[in-house]
């Protein structure tokens, strides 16, 4: 495999390949095919969800020789082309792909949030564009800007030229003043499925000629929590750890992570009150390598699954999505051997487990304490 992170190898190049975005890219699309761009955008989502890709795309996009009728296109190479997309063979988006472009100018609020940037930014954009149609900023975490430097970028945005676009990206769209939110066009960007994520990871290992599991993958895509670049970056921690093959023992050694089979079987030591037993198997799974607060936190969400499915098994498709249909029929047979009343008191208990594990160097030791609650009372 390429010495190349894999989130920046695997990046969508053009709008067919952004996944998990449909409405967002759908609404641009035509946008564009309407020439009604927006001059200021608003994207808005958890990390990891493609904001700034899809923020680069549409740069791409708007600037492309083809698209523009820039009369260099005619020296772009022919291919298909379909005019919501960007080419990808002229020399403004190869420009941009490779982020030599001085038009596009991206920025980070996280450590350029002051009013000089903002004002550096404001006497830049009077210029017209050096090499493209227009010039794009893309200021990436725009929720830590400066109260002063949000009153001097809205004056920008009141009054922009007609060659410059604006794309704020940010995690944390309630920090936003509301004069800003007020002049640009939001879109809200969702968490990806477990599905969506496991199909990209397939596609990457598929391309990198890596054998895997499915099961091993869908590990991958919990822990992920919806970010497709966390993804990336966790099974390319993993292929340096098994360049090979991708395996749930891989994945468990790799980020320290309990596979489904570890956590099941430490539930049975919950259900069956097996106190000294579950203080071995705690502390085995240390020795082994796990992630204490990770194992922590997967087994909380097992129960919690358990608690919302003995509600209604028809609860799978909130509750437990991720599941296979053998991993679901165990979950079940042993949420049928749960006392309801028990499986919330655990929980209780598991909660303040986590909630101490950043007040003691001893990580072990708010689990263990949580247990003997947990077995105390129910013995």
């Amino acid at each position: 495999m390429e010495n190349l992170a894999l989130y920046r190898k695997y990046r969508p190049r053009d709008f067919n390949e952004v996944i998990g975005q449909e409405h967002i890219v759908q609404t641009i699309q035509n946008a564009i095919a309407q020439n009604r761009l927006s001059h200021a955008y608003l994207f808005t989502g958890p990390r990891g969800t493609g904001k700034t890709t899809l923020a680069r795309i549409l740069a791409k996009t708007i600037n492309c020789e083809k698209l523009s009728g820039n009369p260099q296109a005619k020296r772009a190479e022919q291919s298909p082309y379909d005019g919501n997309q960007p080419c990808g063979k002229c020399v403004s988006c190869m420009e941009i792909a490779a982020g030599r472009a001085l038009d596009i100018i991206e920025i980070d609020a996280a450590s350029n949030r002051g009013i000089d940037e903002i004002r550096e930014l404001r006497e830049g954009i009077r210029s017209v564009p050096v090499q493209l149609k227009y010039k794009v900023y893309i200021i990436d975490e725009s929720h830590q800007l400066t109260k002063e430097a949000f009153n001097a970028l809205l004056k920008t945005l009141e009054e922009p030229p007609a060659h410059a676009i604006f794309i704020l990206a940010t995690t944390e769209a309630d920090k936003m003043p509301a004069t800003i939110l007020s002049r640009v066009q939001r879109f809200d960007f969702k968490q990806l499925s477990i599905d969506q994520i496991v199909a990209k990871l397939e596609k990457i290992l598929k391309e990198e000629k890596v054998k895997y599991s499915e099961d091993a993958l869908r590990i991958i895509a919990i822990y992920a929590a919806g970010g497709l670049r966390d993804a990336e970056s966790m099974l390319a921690q993993i292929l340096a750890h098994s360049p090979d093959k991708v395996t749930d023992l891989a994945v468990e050694e790799a980020l320290g992570v309990p596979a489904f089979g570890k956590v099941a079987t430490f539930t049975d030591l919950l259900q069956t009150k097996d106190l000294k037993e579950a203080i071995i198997g705690l502390n085995s799974l240390q020795k082994e390598g796990v992630r204490l607060d990770e194992f922590l936190k997967s087994l909380l969400g097992y129960l919690r699954k358990m608690m919302l499915l003995q509600i209604d098994e028809k609860l799978r498709p909130f509750a437990a999505p991720e599941l296979t249909d053998n991993q679901f029929l165990t979950m079940i047979a042993q949420c049928k051997k749960f006392d309801k009343s028990d499986l919330e008191k655990a929980l209780t208990a598991l909660m303040e487990a986590e909630s101490n594990l950043k007040k003691t160097s001893i990580t072990v030791l708010p689990i263990e304490l949580a247990l003997i609650k947990i077995m105390q009372h129910n013995a």
